[in-house]
């Protein structure tokens, strides 16, 4: 879970607030310095300071706080695709999970899915975790949907993961399928079944129309 920048400072020492205000100045000063549709691709030897910033951000201010100060300054950078592309290419794996956490909170709209994409093909389970919350949720298609529903099932991720999980599961009767399959599939070997399979086909049943009331 992300934490806000003011129970962040609540939680850092004094040098690593310092640290991450300089780093949050060196970002909204990228942003700042031209409009959205002027900022483009640049090399990576001539990329902004603050992605510099964005890689140390776990050493500076702790494992711990790593993923909320790099969702802050991609946040505060206004991150193009450019840069979020890089940032996940070239980092670590705790460096892509901050921009998958992120992605929901860029302008970024469907332009990034093929990070989301190439997260959903990983075995790491950090990042398939990550890959499934709400930018998935807004831009998935059907299809790719049900299936990272089903990876998070097959690398054992919790689906409480899965944002928005109730909404698109339900009424979805190919989905249904799929996990009727997976089980089937499971059972055949004589492996168990997943509980949250079960909790995943529960939610696939249609809203049932409300009963009609007798006027009086």
């Amino acid at each position: 879970m992300l934490t806000a920048r003011k129970e962040l400072d609540a939680e850092l020492g004094g040098t690593a607030r310092a640290w991450l205000d300089e780093a949050l100045a060196e970002a909204a000063h990228d942003a700042a310095a031209a409009p959205d549709a002027l900022r483009v691709e640049v090399s990576p030897c001539a990329s902004p300071p603050w992605e510099l910033r964005y890689a140390a951000a776990g050493r500076h201010c702790g494992p711990e706080h790593a993923d909320s100060v790099r969702s802050l300054l991609l946040v505060e950078a206004r991150a193009p695709l450019s840069s979020v592309t890089r940032l996940y290419e070239q980092g670590t794996a705790a460096e892509r999970r901050a921009v998958l956490l992120t992605l929901h909170l860029l302008d970024l709209g469907d332009t990034a899915l093929p990070l989301v994409e190439d997260a959903l093909r990983a075995n790491d389970t950090r990042l398939v975790a990550a890959a499934v919350g709400s930018y998935a949720a807004d831009h998935l298609d059907p299809h790719a949907w049900r299936h990272a529903v089903l990876k998070c099932l097959f690398t054992e991720v919790p689906v409480a993961a899965v944002a928005r999980l109730a909404d698109r599961a339900r009424g979805d009767a190919e989905l249904a399928r799929m996990l009727d399959d997976f089980a089937a599939e499971r059972t055949a070997a004589g492996r168990p079944v997943p509980e949250d399979l079960r909790t995943v086909l529960a939610l696939t049943a249609p809203t049932a129309a409300p009963a009609p009331t007798e006027e009086s």
